[in-house]
């Protein structure tokens, strides 16, 4: 299933949990950041055993999360993988339908927040020795008063500018660039 701007969107609660697991979803990232890799890179970028990143890498292929890279790899033995499809979305109102599937969309929500809130914690950590960055980096929130087609229109603008950055040329230009995480949440609450 896809959504109106032609990305696919996840409905089965099986292949959520797959993408939700810590490992696997910076599995992922890595995959999007980096591009196509062997399980061997994909160990030595996040620190783990080649064998667990083996096992990560079946379940993510299983849920078609991922997919080989054949026409990548040097000789028999060696296994290329790269996403399936550039970017998921999916929607928590989705698995409205069952318990079980409302808890697997829970926890998702929940375990990608973790991730989030960590990747920004881990720079606040260290940013002292990243001086280039410090005013560069930002962090914005905004309190609006909105309907939920509001919100909605809100999300497309947004969506929109960061696919142009995501999608435009890079320049040749002799500078240093680095993966920059970016995220943000618009629901309702109270302040």
């Amino acid at each position: 299933m896809t959504d109106p701007d032609g990305v696919p969107t996840v409905t089965d609660s099986r292949v959520l949990a797959a993408m939700s697991h810590p490992l696997r979803r910076r599995l992922l990232d890595v995959l999007k950041v980096y591009g196509p890799s062997t399980a061997s890179a994909l160990a030595d970028r996040t620190g783990q055993a080649v064998a667990n990143i083996s096992h990560h890498l079946k379940v993510l292929a299983a849920a078609d999360l991922i997919v080989e890279a054949p026409e990548l790899a040097r000789d028999r033995r060696e296994r290329w993988w790269r996403l399936a499809a550039p970017e998921l979305r999916w929607v928590t109102g989705d698995f409205d339908d069952d318990p079980s599937r409302q808890a697997v969309a829970g926890a998702a929500v929940s375990l990608a927040l973790d991730r989030q809130i960590g990747l920004v914690r881990a720079w606040h950590a260290v940013r002292e020795q990243r001086e280039a960055w410090n005013g560069a980096a930002f962090s914005v929130d905004k309190w609006l008063h909105l309907t939920p087609a509001e919100l909605g229109e809100l999300e497309r603008e947004i969506l929109a500018l960061l696919d142009r950055w995501e999608r435009r040329d890079v320049p040749d230009d002799g500078q240093a660039r680095e993966p920059v995480f970016l995220f943000a949440h618009g629901v309702p609450a109270e302040p």
